[in-house]
């Protein structure tokens, strides 16, 4: 079998668990933001769960601020048969490319591997993913969202007069949604600025001026838990029993009526 046609449960996923989560500091004082409970589990579950569901069965949590901490959750964890979760310190101030360089040795097998955020959530099919990333020959893939704006819009038309009115619509722009297929070879654009390198710049910027980075397009559900009021929303999509990302297996048990937000 080809590198490149390893089913999912051969192919890791790293997980970007470092971060200080400075906007997140009613709860990162304490925890580090993977570590922020959505109906009682932490996000960072959400995020393994969400792949474990769709096949995935290697994990590698890059860790830095309070990594300990991951640890001990994974450590202490009862994870899906077949599922290991491996903590990996990254440092405490390495960027994002940095430590995605600092697993070379888990990755560069000549195949291809995941990424993606402690802190997001998504109803995305993720063998379309891999079977997009494999199709069209280059070396990254990474996931584009139209996020819903925070606020309603105002129309107008050409002379200043309101025609109507839409409430939180979605960008019409495309962003970074944060779910990554790499093959091996991209990780030399990683690694190029060592501890500093920010994946979201040289890296991703390096890859599209050669050609090698495409956009898969996902139009479900996307969210990233960057603030508290985030965390709010999410916890409340959980006891709702509506979660979009919820994707595997019996529903998880909602949190209590009138239960606080963790």
């Amino acid at each position: 079998m080809l590198q490149a046609d390893r089913p999912a449960g051969a192919i890791p996923v790293v997980i970007l668990c470092g971060g200080r989560g400075t906007r997140l500091q009613e709860r990162t004082r304490e925890i580090p933001k993977p570590l922020v409970e959505i109906g009682g589990l932490p996000i960072v579950w959400h995020v393994v769960q969400l792949y474990a569901a769709q096949g995935f069965r290697r994990f590698l949590l890059a860790t830095g601020y309070k990594g300990e901490l991951i640890e001990r959750f994974a450590a202490g964890h009862a994870w899906p048969e077949g599922v290991s979760v491996t903590c990996v310190d990254t440092g405490l101030d390495t960027q994002t490319a940095g430590r995605i360089a600092r697993l070379g040795d888990f990755l560069d097998d000549g195949g291809m591997f995941c990424a993606t955020y402690a802190d997001g959530v998504a109803d995305i099919d993720l063998q379309a993913l891999l079977d997009f990333h494999r199709g069209h020959g280059a070396l990254a893939t990474m996931t584009v969202v139209r996020p819903e704006l925070q606020f309603g819009v105002t129309e107008l038309d050409g002379e200043g007069r309101v025609t109507g009115f839409r409430e939180k619509p979605r960008s019409e722009h495309w962003i970074n949604g944060g779910f990554f297929c790499f093959s091996a070879p991209a990780l030399s654009y990683i690694a190029a600025g060592g501890d500093t390198g920010v994946l979201e710049r040289e890296p991703l910027e390096g890859l599209a001026r050669d050609g090698q980075l495409r956009a898969h397009r996902h139009e479900g559900f996307w969210e990233c838990m960057d603030t508290y009021k985030d965390a709010v929303a999410l916890n409340d999509l959980w006891s709702s029993g509506t979660a979009p990302w919820r994707v595997w297996g019996a529903p998880q048990p909602p949190l209590a009526a009138g239960a606080a937000v963790p």
